[in-house]
This record gives C-alpha cells, sequence and structure tokens, in this order.
C-alpha cells in the first residue's frame, strides 16, 4: 500500500547548513532528521542556495528532490556581481562569457524545459539579460 502524501513543499535552503525553524516546520517533517539527511546531501554545495521539493507523509516520514541551484545566483557568481541590474534596458552591471553561460547551461540542463544544449544556452542569456548582464565572446 501507497503512503499518504500530507503536503508537498517547495523551499530554497542553504547547501550544508540546513537548520530546524518555522520553514521547515511548515513541511510537517521531523526537522533534525530533515537538517542532517539535507546537510549530508548538500554538502559540496556550501554557500549556494539549493532548491529542495520536500513530499511530507501522514506517517511524518518524507522523501526529497534536490534541484540544481537558480540561474540567477549561477550568473552572478560567474560575473563576480552581488546582485543584478534595476532597470536591465539601460544599466548594465557586469559581463560573461559564452563559455560561462554554457557551463551553467550545462549544469542546468537536467531541471531545464529545453531539449537540447543550445535551447538550453538561449535561456541562460535571456537570464543574463534580464538582470543586466552584457554575453561577450
Amino acid at each position: 500500500m501507497a503512503k499518504r502524501v500530507a503536503k508537498v513543499v517547495k523551499m530554497e535552503l542553504p547547501g550544508g547548513e540546513a537548520k530546524p525553524g518555522p520553514k521547515l516546520a511548515s513541511a510537517g517533517v521531523v526537522m533534525p532528521k530533515f537538517c542532517t539527511e539535507f546537510n549530508a546531501k548538500t554538502a559540496d554545495r556550501k554557500g549556494e542556495v539549493v532548491p529542495v521539493i520536500i513530499t511530507a507523509y501522514e506517517d511524518k516520514s518524507f522523501s526529497m528532490e534536490i534541484k540544481t541551484s537558480p540561474v540567477t545566483g549561477l550568473l552572478l557568481k560567474a560575473a563576480g556581481i552581488a546582485k543584478g541590474s534595476a532597470n536591465a534596458k539601460t544599466t548594465k552591471v557586469g559581463k560573461v562569457t559564452k563559455e560561462q553561460i554554457k557551463k551553467i547551461a550545462e549544469y542546468k540542463m537536467p531541471d531545464l524545459n529545453a531539449n537540447d544544449i543550445e535551447a538550453a544556452i538561449k535561456i541562460i542569456e535571456g537570464s543574463a539579460r534580464n538582470m543586466g548582464l552584457d554575453v561577450v565572446e
């Protein structure tokens, strides 16, 4: 017999540094167990924001699906800036190369709605332009 799902929660937590708190309490899982399991799986991604989908079951057990880091964070790190532009059309805040875009696209490919790497690159380039970043050769 399949377990009954009580709640599905999407969160963004710091990699390797999840702590019990109100965010996790809303998920309805055993917080210490979740934190140790999450921190063990994301220890190599410290300092990154890690999206996770938590499926909590009625018996207080849970399953989690860890996703790749958000594109904006990866682009900010690649450009070496703290935040994007408030007005991307007029104010450019940094530059990223096509090679950096390609690496990000390859990393994000499992979570993107793209059939091939060229489509993924176009998605990432669009995100970069919307953040006020110039894409250079």
